[in-house]
């Protein structure tokens, strides 16, 4: 019985059932006589101890009338009304009963004495049934016998005495037969027959105002409602509802049954979700799959038909040779070890594309065929806005680390009043398109490959985890987002903001326009705009389409022919020439194609390549 030990005593404590210890009579004041007789009930069994068989109930049981002196008649009726004003009826021979029975034995015919001895004898039941009412305890049940062995010793013949003494007899059983049940109870017998649940029903049949038998029922069901919810904590929620509809048979207190069934179904989700965390922490190392298996296996076997439980277990399962711990679509950040969070990322799916451009697609070179099919069989999370001013001063901060643009004193900038691009002295990551300084939610500019290379090996540093630039074909396929049109946007012009463009309504601080640029829209914006300004694309990125162009890890190939076909970076060691892709804030409408790719030296720096970051899964 998992529900033993020191659970019995504490559900007897609960329910009001608890050893008695030997205790005084109780004073009680006389009350009017009330009907409270229980209706007859089964005799007790044959063989059954009684409480009469206490030693210590000898002495309820052996009373016998004290002898009164009566010296002074009136004195002596005097003190019987005092006596019997107080309650003191029988106990010395100073008790009103003594001492008026003394007097009638004295003077026979007095009516006054006989009056006052009626009186006495009505206070004696009256004092004797709220005896027996108080019995919950042995020492009011003690003292409802005592009045009990007067009355039967005084009046055996008077028919409220023979009623009184009937129902304190019955009332003992139940009495012994409480105290058999809470034996049993505590050691576990409780519903078995001639267990707590039977002994307790017997008392309550003999009498049933005998709370203290209702109580013991009650303290049967809780053991049983504990043991319920003992098998599920264990697991076992079969055998707790099989518990329950034990209970129900016990008692049926629907509310407490309620209750517990409740707790139940509370730990059985509780059970589900740490059985499904186990089972995705230990995907995070792949000898932890099997784990991970058993885990679905036992949320299986607790759940609730039809519920779906541990659906996200076996996706994740099912999912883990692909995204690790990671979901398609999850949007992250990771703690740094120096504090705060680094950028926030978006897991994109795995999955297929056409990278390059068709033969017959309009503004296409043959640097951008032969279209072939690439497959990215493991997902990867990518960096949702362009590495901005303000994370990469972090790092040069951070470590000491001096970019190309500051060792070499300049960069290439947009020229207001020229309105080309014209190097700039003193012009590095921290400045603007233009040359001035840059606000920290600005991309990063003015940056190499090399540089963004630096900083992505620091990132990984900081949170343990590997950042790298993107390969050119994970850049691609980020940035078609699952289409295959013309523009990362479809076929035709570009919707209202759907990014930074060059575009014909666009005009500068000086009031030029762009001579190449999508007619008819406008965003608003001459240089670069803050990350994030624009909305995201189908895979949560934003500025894929515009904003500033972006280093990728491949070196520059002249077409694809022997390109890599599983979306891993084509690089070449010591390469002089890298690649960046996706259209800035000034491409033409040529340059903002999907397929659109361009080159430039491992030196070059200027105002419309940034970049942003692969985090491996």
């Amino acid at each position: 019985m998992r529900a033993g030990g020191f659970l019995i005593p504490l559900l007897l404590l609960l329910a009001g059932c608890k050893p008695e210890p030997e205790a005084p009579a109780l004073a009680l004041q006389p009350v009017p006589v009330q009907e409270r007789l229980p209706a007859p009930a089964p005799v007790l069994e044959p063989g059954r101890v009684s409480i009469r068989g206490d030693d210590a109930l000898a002495d309820v049981l052996s009373w016998t009338l004290p002898e009164a002196r009566i010296d002074q008649p009136a004195r002596a009726r005097a003190n019987a009304r005092r006596a019997l004003a107080k309650g003191d009826l029988f106990e010395t021979g100073e008790s009103a009963i003594p001492l008026l029975l003394a007097l009638r034995k004295l003077e026979p015919d007095s009516a006054q004495d006989a009056r006052l001895l009626e009186k006495a004898r009505a206070a004696l039941l009256a004092q004797a049934w709220m005896a027996l009412d108080a019995g919950e305890d042995l020492a009011s049940l003690r003292y409802a016998q005592r009045h009990g062995t007067v009355l039967r010793t005084l009046w055996p013949e008077l028919p409220e005495a023979k009623t009184y003494l009937d129902a304190v007899d019955r009332a003992g059983q139940a009495f012994d037969l409480c105290l058999a049940g809470e034996r049993a109870l505590r050691a576990g017998n409780l519903d078995a027959p001639g267990g707590a649940l039977e002994l307790f029903r017997q008392a309550q049949a003999l009498w049933p105002l005998q709370t203290r038998a209702q109580r013991g029922i009650a303290a049967v069901e809780a053991a049983v409602l504990v043991e319920a919810q003992a098998l599920a904590a264990g697991g076992d929620f079969e055998g707790a509802y099989a518990e329950l509809a034990r209970a129900g048979r016990v008692r049926n207190d629907a509310e407490a049954i309620t209750a517990t069934r409740q707790r139940i179904e509370a730990m059985r989700t509780d059970r589900i979700r740490r059985l499904g965390d186990e089972g995705l922490m230990a995907l995070a190392d792949p000898a932890g799959l099997q784990f991970a298996r058993e885990r679905l296996a036992e949320i299986l076997r607790i759940a609730l038909p039809g519920t779906g439980a541990g659906v996200a277990l076996r996706q994740r399962i099912d999912l883990v040779g692909h995204y690790g711990l990671f979901r398609p679509g999850q949007v992250f950040t990771e703690e740094m070890q120096a504090g705060g969070r680094g950028p926030a990322l978006s897991v994109l799916p795995r999955g297929g594309f056409m990278m390059g451009a068709p033969e017959d697609e309009e503004g296409a070179t043959l640097d951008e065929q032969p279209r072939h099919q690439v497959r990215l069989d493991r997902g990867f999370a990518m960096t949702r806005h362009e590495i901005t001013v303000g994370q990469f001063r972090r790092f040069v901060q951070a470590t000491g680390f001096v970019p190309r643009a500051t060792q070499r004193g300049h960069s290439l900038a947009y020229d207001a009043r020229s309105g080309n691009f014209l190097r700039g002295s003193g012009i590095d990551w921290q400045s603007g398109y233009d040359g001035r300084p840059a606000a920290d939610d600005m991309p990063v500019i003015h940056v190499t490959a090399r540089d963004a290379e630096a900083y992505a090996a620091w990132l990984s540093a900081q949170t343990g985890a590997h950042y790298r630039l993107p390969s050119e074909a994970e850049f691609e396929y980020a940035l078609r987002a699952g289409g295959q049109a013309l523009y990362p946007w479809g076929a035709g012009a570009p919707p209202a903001s759907v990014g930074n463009l060059a575009g014909g309504r666009d005009v500068s601080a000086r009031g030029r326009r762009w001579s190449n640029a999508f007619l008819g829209y406008g965003d608003g914006w001459w240089g670069p705009a803050p990350v994030g300004s624009f909305a995201p694309n189908a895979y949560g990125l934003y500025d894929m389409a515009g904003n500033v162009s972006e280093w990728v890890a491949d070196c520059w190939h002249r077409g694809y022919r022997r390109a890599p076909a599983n979306g891993q970076a084509w690089v070449n060691p010591g390469c002089r020439t890298r690649m960046y892709r996706g259209g800035s804030w000034a491409s033409a409408p040529a340059q903002a194609r999907s397929a659109w790719r361009a080159s430039g030296g491992v030196d070059v720096t200027n105002a419309r390549v940034g970049f942003r970051l692969v985090r491996q899964l």
